[in-house]
């Protein structure tokens, strides 16, 4: 079983930037790929990144590809999602999860085990 924690969300301006963290318990965390989603009211809950179990594989959506960056600390159980140059079009509620198993399917939310609850990103113009 694995337990994920979101923080770091909040308001900024666009162009401003912010870091999240997902702080996982559990010893096994070491053995998951974790992935970021984010979801908008109304909106179906999308893939941003995803890093492999040693962070030596990271996938981004295109829309996110050059501004966040997706890292990970196996000592701390904590995976990070810096976001910079954010956008108004950013702001959602963004969610960390994991999986065993890192695929070409990593966008599908289906693949992943465990969820954390969210945490709110508000980017205003």
């Amino acid at each position: 079983q694995v337990q994920l924690v979101e923080s770091g969300g909040g308001s900024v301006q666009a162009g401003g930037s912010l870091r999240l963290s997902c702080a996982a318990s559990g010893r096994t965390f070491g053995t998951y790929a974790m992935g970021w989603f984010r979801q908008s009211p109304g909106e179906e809950r999308e893939f941003v990144a995803v890093i492999s179990w040693n962070g030596a594989v990271t996938y981004y959506a295109s829309s996110v590809k050059g501004r966040f960056t997706i890292s990970r600390d196996n000592a701390i159980n904590t995976v990070y999602l810096q976001m910079n140059s954010l956008k108004p079009e950013d702001t959602a509620v963004y969610y960390c999860a994991a999986t065993k198993w890192l695929s070409s399917n990593h966008g599908s939310t289906g693949l992943y085990d465990y969820w954390g609850q969210g945490t709110q990103v508000t980017v205003s113009s």
